[in-house]
């Protein structure tokens, strides 16, 4: 245990978003990040978050997940802890009424760490089956939105083969960290107020 620090265990999807708000904001907070494309298979989300939770049982957690289990308020009920308020890591980022607004738009959202591992993931999903893939994105999303942070690299080219193989126009919009930051400052209070 790292002297009187509480533990985020969660997505690395924002790792490096979250480890830069810690440094800035000098929380007491240390992390154990999960792998990002967990949330396309709940046996394996579950399996993972569970013994992160387990082998950590002696630590104050926060949770950073949205509803990406069905199972998930049962997970941390079961852990005696909780999550942070969202729907997902992009509402978190964006605040619920630009993600809700671009989301009814038809919105699919791209964040670095997936558009990275785009052909992983998308080939873990619907295996080689392209046309099914597309098919799939144009039925009800009319464009992928890549999000940029002050912590992105540069995945243009990443986002843009994406893009492509969804079958999607690409658009990027920048965002700040003042979203994500709330949402963990209040999961902080309220852990707090827990102990």
């Amino acid at each position: 245990m790292t002297g009187n620090h509480m533990l985020l265990v969660g997505c690395g999807i924002l790792k490096n978003e979250i480890r830069h708000l810690i440094e800035e904001n000098h929380w007491p907070l240390d992390t154990y990040f999960l792998d990002s494309a967990l949330h396309i298979d709940f046996e394996a989300l579950s399996l993972s978050l569970k013994s992160a939770l387990a082998a950590h049982e002696d630590r104050n957690i926060i949770v950073f997940y949205g509803c990406c289990h069905p199972l998930m308020e049962k997970m941390l009920e079961d852990a005696g802890t909780i999550r942070t308020v969202g729907q997902n890591c992009v509402d978190m980022l964006l605040g619920n009424e630009i993600f809700t607004e671009e989301l009814s738009k038809g919105a699919f959202f791209l964040l670095e760490d997936w558009a990275r591992r785009w052909e992983q993931i998308s080939e873990k999903t619907f295996g080689k089956h392209r046309a099914v893939m597309r098919e799939i994105f144009r039925g009800d999303r009319k464009y992928m939105l890549a999000l940029t942070t002050p912590c992105s690299g540069d995945f243009r080219a990443e986002a843009e083969a994406a893009a492509s193989a969804a079958g999607l126009p690409l658009r990027w919009m920048e965002v700040s960290l003042d979203h994500l930051k709330a949402v963990i400052e209040t999961a902080l209070a309220r852990k707090n107020e827990a102990l």
